[in-house]
């Protein structure tokens, strides 16, 4: 469908999606890894903060995957990748809906700097997609592998009892995986050492925060 449409109708398009994504009102195109919710018997107080706060950073991720992506979409090069794009995109939103509905089980509440956080991962996507595709496709390669690593980091920090979390970051990071392989596939390549380190950095002052605000 992208490939028909004008700029205008792709910056709408995203403008859209910013406003479903910081509103919420967001929607899984595949069924919850969770499953049905039960009614389990509640975890202890300090059990359910802790996996409050570590699916409220996985929320701000997946809040800048969709700026990301949006904006890498907007500046593509090739109807391909621009397609490529919206298809991890999309697949990004199933992951926000997911963690999303987990932060409403444990009865607590998105990231408060979501609006920031989003405004600058758009910036970061724009200017990475103004540096031509194969560098598009690298950065994702190297988003898509420190976030696997901050969701493996996670799966360890999760409290033995909370399946729920479990299972979605689970998924979660098989799916990065998958679209840091599919972009490396697709030509992306490796980003200069200091750049890799930036993004690093950027990312633990994202995640530092986002647990707690």
């Amino acid at each position: 469908m992208l490939r028909c449409m004008s700029t205008v109708d792709r910056l709408l398009v995203s403008a859209d999606n910013a406003l479903r994504t910081l509103s919420g009102a967001v929607h899984a195109g595949r069924a919850n890894p969770a499953g049905p919710r039960t009614d389990a018997e509640p975890p202890a107080e300090d059990e359910r903060r802790l996996s409050a706060a570590l699916m409220r950073v996985n929320h701000v991720g997946e809040v800048c995957a969709q700026a990301l992506y949006q904006a890498q979409a907007l500046t593509a090069r090739s109807p391909e990748l621009r397609e490529q794009m919206a298809a991890a995109a999309r697949e990004e939103s199933d992951h926000l809906a997911w963690t999303q509905q987990r932060l409403d089980e444990l009865g607590d509440r998105p990231s408060l700097l979501n609006p920031l956080w989003y405004a600058g991962a758009f910036a970061i996507g724009l200017a990475a997609g103004r540096l031509g595709d194969r560098v598009s496709l690298g950065f994702v390669v190297e988003t898509e592998r420190q976030v696997e690593q901050h969701l493996a980091g996670h799966l360890d920090r999760l409290p033995a009892g909370d399946e729920r979390s479990r299972a979605i970051v689970e998924q979660m990071k098989d799916d990065e995986r998958r679209h840091a392989d599919g972009a490396e596939d697709a030509g992306g390549i490796p980003l200069p050492m200091p750049v890799r380190l930036a993004m690093r950095a950027a990312a633990k002052v994202m995640t530092v925060t986002a647990h707690r605000v």
